[in-house]
């Protein structure tokens, strides 16, 4: 289900299951007012109240908190879809501007970077000394096996990441 579907499921859960709770409660309070309903019935129908409605309402908040979290998931990849869709379409992109594109700081930018990395997605190296991106190939950049920016020796940096030894720039593989 998607996620903003389910936040308006939420809401209606919880909009019925107060309704249903008032109409309850109204229903109750009119016949202790009549006399039809003793203090001990009253609480009795309170009780009864709370068991048929705090159930529905527990759904329907859970339900509500779950699609907004989901929702908020939703948006992150799609922001991350755009971020690779920049770095691709452009080759070689400064991080100052993919931050200004994406409204994000540049820290950010470099976490998700990281992420699309290990996802997979990603293939390309960062100067960090330039503070530019360079989306390539990965197979290009395995027969190389030296730093695309100044030639240098490449070291094993992490599962899929390689660091020069001399400029300092992160090729992900």
């Amino acid at each position: 289900m998607h996620p903003r579907r389910l936040i308006t499921v939420g809401q209606v859960l919880v909009g019925m299951s107060l309704l249903l709770g008032m109409a309850f409660m109204g229903f109750l309070v009119a016949q202790r007012q009549a006399g039809k309903l003793t203090t001990g019935g009253f609480w009795v129908g309170v009780f009864l109240m709370a068991l048929v409605v705090s159930p529905l309402l527990g759904v329907g908040v859970y339900t509500w908190r779950r699609g907004v979290i989901e929702t908020k998931e939703v948006e992150r990849m799609e922001r991350q879809r755009r971020l690779l869709g920049a770095i691709q379409a452009h080759g070689k992109i400064a991080l100052a501007e993919l931050a200004i594109q994406s409204g994000m700081p540049v820290e950010r930018v470099r976490d998700w970077i990281y992420d699309l990395e290990r996802l997979g997605l990603f293939t390309g190296y960062i100067d960090w000394q330039e503070g530019v991106l360079y989306s390539a190939e990965a197979s290009i950049l395995r027969e190389k096996k030296a730093c695309p920016r100044c030639g240098g020796s490449l070291d094993l940096l992490g599962k899929g990441i390689v660091k020069c030894n001399y400029c300092g720039t992160e090729v992900f593989l």
